[in-house]
């Protein structure tokens, strides 16, 4: 990990992802994995917890369950056998009995996994988290509870038509068609009952989930990867704010020199010049930017859509600010019919001061660009790793 801090302090952030992306699986055993647990209320999430944490309701540790029991915030619940892995209990979407909806205050992109529960028929609440998800890069199950309740109140209608079998495949094949329309391309659909945990699909789930566990694991670790990079993006800028009151100094002087105007366009050019040498130094040139591109396997211009870079008319603008300067020389010079030594130290003044805000605005702009270009080189990664 210091090496891909290193290299991304030095803007080296083709060579830092490198490093990242090519480690082997089992490198990432011990990264924490949160997995958030989320659906409509009275759909059987804490039931669904408790079943995966192989705990009984009111057993110590359990997630709270039955008639009345309401979910009102996230819940966290180590799991006792998939090692660095929480589940989260969510609060239910999509409305609550006392008139707000808990689910809204809920921060969804802190959790690195989400196991979708929904129970009846596939609706417009599974579609909008399907939604949120999505939109967030992340991965997601999608578990059809209660299927012993389904079983039952079929063969009450039906008994003489009952079929375990094809009942099961159209629940499931409902769900599939419903993430379809939501533009998964490849559903991974179970039907469980936290009753019966070993029929059904709960065993395949508590497998499968067992084989993608390093792979999601993986994810985790690379999406979080640009804010493990914050630190040291404050840490360069820092350093690099340091240093630039030579060149404010020496804008300054330019200011300073008896001549109303003189410092603006050498200002306008240094500031953008020193603009482009941030963008060198912190690893989003053109050059560095397509490497980066061809090693996430995005384009150059996706991840160039993530900066914000200054344009010459913004700096021009903070500029104007050297006209004090000038008009008061001005003044001096043809109604005090002197030197303008006032004049000379309010522009090298203001000029020192204006040029010394726009340099730290550039390398702040820069580190911030820098942090939204890897998260944009990251978004996605994750979705190869399953």
């Amino acid at each position: 990990m210091e090496d891909f801090k290193a290299a991304i302090y030095h803007g080296q952030l083709t060579d830092a992802l490198s490093n990242m992306l090519t480690k082997p699986l089992p490198s990432f055993n011990n990264t924490l994995l949160n997995i958030a647990v989320a659906g409509e209320p009275g759909s059987g999430k804490s039931s669904f917890v408790n079943a995966m944490l192989g705990l009984q309701p009111g057993d110590p540790g359990a997630a709270e369950t039955g008639i009345g029991a309401t979910t009102l915030e996230a819940k966290p619940y180590r799991h006792p056998l998939l090692p660095q892995v929480t589940l989260w209990d969510l609060p239910g979407k999509g409305g609550s009995p006392f008139g707000e909806d808990p689910f809204a205050k809920v921060d969804l992109n802190r959790f690195d996994f989400f196991i979708v529960v929904g129970f009846q028929r596939f609706r417009t609440t599974h579609a909008d988290l399907v939604h949120e998800i999505q939109s967030l890069g992340k991965r997601f199950y999608f578990v059809r509870t209660k299927a012993d309740l389904d079983l039952e109140a079929s063969k009450r209608q039906q008994p003489s038509a009952y079929n375990e079998e094809e009942i099961l495949q159209h629940i499931k094949e409902d769900c599939n068609r419903g993430l379809r329309r939501e533009g998964v391309t490849d559903p991974q659909v179970f039907i469980v009952s936290t009753w019966e945990t070993n029929r059904f699909d709960f065993p395949l789930l508590q497998e499968r989930l067992k084989e993608d566990l390093l792979r999601l694991k993986r994810q985790a670790f690379i999406s979080n990867l640009p804010n493990i990079c914050l630190p040291v993006l404050e840490q360069k800028k820092a350093s690099m704010k340091k240093r630039i009151w030579a060149k404010a100094l020496w804008l300054g002087v330019i200011a300073a020199l008896p001549v109303p105007g003189l410092s603006f366009f050498p200002a306008l050019y240094l500031c953008m010049k020193f603009h482009t040498w941030c963008y060198h130094n912190f690893g989003l040139d053109d050059p560095s930017l397509a490497n980066l591109a061809k090693l996430v396997g995005k384009t150059a211009m996706a991840l160039k859509a993530a900066t914000k870079p200054l344009t010459t008319a913004s700096v021009a603008l903070w500029r104007l600010t050297d006209l004090v300067g000038a008009s008061v020389m001005i003044v001096e010079y043809f109604h005090w019919h002197h030197f303008p030594i006032i004049g000379c130290m309010v522009s090298g003044g203001i000029s020192f001061l204006s040029s010394s805000f726009l340099l730290r605005k550039c390398i702040s702009a820069v580190a911030g660009d820098t942090h939204r270009v890897l998260i944009e080189a990251v978004k996605g990664e994750g979705k190869k790793s399953i």
